[in-house]
C-alpha cells in the first residue's frame, strides 16, 4: 500500500527560483566550500526533490540543509523575489517530524534551543556551571564544541530589570533604582510623544539586561513611555528557524494576547533576529486578525529612534583614533532589509572615525543557535569576519543581535585582538549621549 506524500512546500513559490545564480554570491556556505548544494538554489532544489520523492530524506540532504545559516542573504540578491525563509522553514518542520538525529543533536535541538533558551529562569539555570567552568579556567579539558560554546558566554551576566507597568519618562531609569549613579542620571526635557511596547527577549533580558535598560533610557529620551507586559513570551524565533512551526505559532499567540489590550504607538525590539519573526506574524498565523496588525507595529530600535530624529541628538564624539564600525546583523539587513538606520545613529557618533566592513552584511556564523549544531562551519565564518573587521583598524565594532555580539567577541579573543570592543547599538549610543 502506498502512502500519499506530504505536502510541506508551496510549490508556487519554489518555482519562483529561476535558477540565476544570483545568489550564490551573497550565500556564505556557498562561498566557503564552493558546492552547488549548499547555495541557496541548490537548496532549493533539494527541497523539491524530497517532496517529489525523488530524493530519500536522509543524512546526505538533510547535511546540507542543515548547513544553511537562514541568513536570507539571497533575498537581498535574488531578482525574483523568493522567498526563501518560509521555504527553509516549511522544510525544516518537516524534517524534523521526519528525521531520526542524532543523541547530540536532539540535546541541542530539542532540549537545549528549544525548552532552555526560550525560558529566562531556565537559560540562568542552565548557565549557572557554564560560567563557573570559565571562570575557573578548566574548558580546555573538555571536547572542542564544548570549549567553543564556553567561548560564546560573557562572564558577567546581568539580568535587566525592567518596569512591568508604563515607565513614565522623567523618573530614574532601571539601573538608577538601586543607587548606581555611576553612567550619572541623564534627564533631559523633551515633550512626551507617545507610549510604545517593548519586547524584552528571552536571552537578551539575562545576558544582556543592561543593553535592555539602555534601551529604555534610549526611548525614554526620544520622548516615549515604555510598556514591557509580564506576560509576553518567546518571540518564536528559535523554534521556527529551528523546524518546530507548532512552537513558533503558540509563541506568538502568547506575545499577541500579552500586548492585546495595550494602546501602542508601536513595539520595539533590540534584537535583529526576533525582529524579523515578530514582523513575520501575519504569515505565521495567516488566519489570526491580530497578527498582522501585530507585527504592523514592530520597529526595530534603529529605524523608531530615527524615524523619532533621535540620530540629531547631540553626543560625545570618540577621540579621534577611535574608529569604530558597524556588522549588519543578518536578520536586520535581509529579513527586515534595514541597513542606513543603524549606520546614521552610529555616524551621528563617530562622524569621520566610522569605517564601513568589508563584507560587512555577510554572517558572522552566529545565526541564532547555528554556531551551537553547526559549530565547524560557524567557526570558519566566525575567522572570516573577524579577518574582515581587523581590515578596518577600528578599536570597537558595532552591532544590533546579541548573538552577533557574543560571536564576534569570542573570535576577536581567539584571534588576541581583546582591545576591540563588541558594543550593541543602545549600549553605543548611550554611552556617548551628552548629560544635560
Amino acid at each position: 500500500m502506498t502512502t500519499a506524500r506530504e505536502t510541506f512546500l508551496d510549490e508556487k513559490k519554489a518555482q519562483a527560483c529561476i535558477h540565476c545564480g544570483l545568489c550564490l554570491g551573497s550565500c556564505p556556505t556557498y562561498l566557503e566550500t564552493g558546492d552547488e548544494n549548499d547555495s541557496p538554489r541548490g537548496r532549493i532544489y533539494l527541497m523539491r526533490a524530497l517532496q517529489e520523492g525523488r530524493l530519500p530524506l536522509g543524512d546526505t540532504a538533510v547535511r546540507h540543509l542543515d548547513l544553511c545559516l537562514g541568513c536570507r542573504a539571497c533575498e537581498t540578491a535574488c531578482p525574483s523575489g523568493v522567498r526563501y525563509g518560509e521555504l527553509l522553514e516549511t522544510t525544516r518542520d518537516h524534517i524534523e517530524r521526519h528525521h531520526q538525529r542524532s543523541l547530540l543533536q536532539n540535546f541541542l535541538r530539542r532540549i537545549v534551543i528549544e525548552r532552555v533558551f526560550p525560558h529566562a529562569w531556565r537559560t540562568k539555570l542552565a548557565l549557572f556551571p557554564a560560567r563557573l567552568l570559565k571562570r575557573a579556567g578548566v574548558g580546555r579539558l573538555f571536547p572542542k564544541f564544548v570549549q567553543d560554546s564556553l567561548a560564546l558566554l560573557p562572564v558577567d551576566l546581568r539580568e535587566g530589570k525592567l518596569p512591568e507597568f508604563s515607565y513614565a519618562y522623567g523618573t530614574q531609569s532601571p539601573n538608577l533604582r538601586n543607587g548606581d549613579a555611576s553612567n550619572g542620571e541623564r534627564k533631559r526635557r523633551v515633550q512626551k510623544r507617545g507610549r510604545v511596547g517593548f519586547i524584552r527577549g528571552c536571552v537578551m533580558n539575562v545576558m544582556f539586561g543592561r543593553t535592555n535598560e539602555n534601551t529604555i533610557r534610549l526611548l525614554n529620551l526620544a520622548g516615549y513611555d515604555v510598556v514591557t507586559p509580564r506576560d509576553q513570551g518567546c518571540c518564536g524565533a528559535l523554534h521556527a528557524h529551528g523546524g518546530n512551526l507548532a512552537a513558533a505559532r503558540e509563541a506568538a499567540r502568547v506575545n499577541l494576547a500579552a500586548f492585546a489590550h495595550e494602546p501602542l504607538d508601536a513595539i520595539v525590539i533590540n534584537a535583529a533576529g526576533c525582529g524579523s519573526t515578530l514582523k513575520e506574524y501575519g504569515h505565521l498565523l495567516a488566519n489570526d486578525p491580530r497578527a498582522a496588525a501585530f507585527s504592523a507595529k514592530v520597529q526595530d530600535l534603529s529605524e523608531f529612534l530615527v524615524a523619532a530624529d533621535f540620530h540629531h541628538a547631540a553626543f560625545r564624539t570618540p577621540h579621534p583614533a577611535f574608529r569604530v564600525t558597524f556588522h549588519d546583523a543578518c536578520h536586520l539587513s535581509h529579513a527586515q532589509r534595514i541597513t542606513h538606520p543603524p549606520r546614521l545613529l552610529v555616524k551621528a557618533v563617530a562622524g569621520a572615525n566610522y569605517v564601513e566592513m568589508p563584507e560587512s552584511d555577510l554572517c558572522c556564523g552566529s545565526a541564532g543557535s547555528y554556531n551551537l549544531t553547526e559549530p565547524g562551519m560557524a567557526e570558519r565564518l566566525q575567522r572570516r569576519k573577524v579577518e574582515n573587521l581587523l581590515k578596518t583598524g577600528a578599536a570597537c565594532v558595532v552591532t544590533t543581535n546579541p548573538g552577533c555580539q557574543l560571536q564576534i567577541r569570542a573570535g576577536l579573543d581567539k584571534a588576541g585582538a581583546t582591545h576591540i570592543e563588541t558594543l550593541h547599538l543602545a549600549d553605543f549610543l548611550e554611552r556617548h549621549l551628552t548629560v544635560s
